[in-house]
């Protein structure tokens, strides 16, 4: 059984936002499977690489589409997601340094934050963007 499930809470736009966090999530998941079969340390590094590059390739994508919108509440969206990259990134120097708990770390760190960031922040973002969408048209 996958570690984080997807579920029809979580979508924010049925397109490339939605494509994105479940990208994150297979991520997740595949640490998560890595670490509960003991291999969690063999796949950390290049699951955290793939993290990093793929989470800040996201968050530009989504903070453009905030920008395109004048979605209020773009500075605090953007900061956390500056605090995640810190978040990861320190788990990264963890890891580089020799600890033997950061899979795991990274697995909860990363469930509960798109939990959370998905159903309620993300969630606001996706109906300011349908909104303003319908305005445009």
């Amino acid at each position: 059984m996958a570690y984080f499930v997807w579920g029809d809470d979580l979508n924010i736009d049925l397109g490339p936002i939605d494509d994105d966090h479940r990208q994150l999530v297979d991520c997740v998941n595949q640490l998560h499977t890595a670490t509960s079969e003991g291999r969690g340390q063999e796949v950390v590094a290049g699951i955290l690489d793939s993290l990093i590059a793929y989470t800040q390739q996201h968050f530009d994508r989504e903070e453009r589409q905030m920008e395109r919108y004048r979605f209020p509440h773009l500075d605090a969206h953007r900061l956390q997601h500056q605090r995640l990259m810190q978040e990861v990134q320190t788990l990264r120097a963890k890891f580089d340094a020799g600890s033997i708990t950061v899979a795991s770390q990274v697995s909860t760190l990363l469930r509960d934050w798109l939990s959370l960031h998905i159903r309620r922040h993300d969630k606001e973002l996706g109906k300011y963007i349908q909104r303003a969408a319908g305005r445009a048209r």
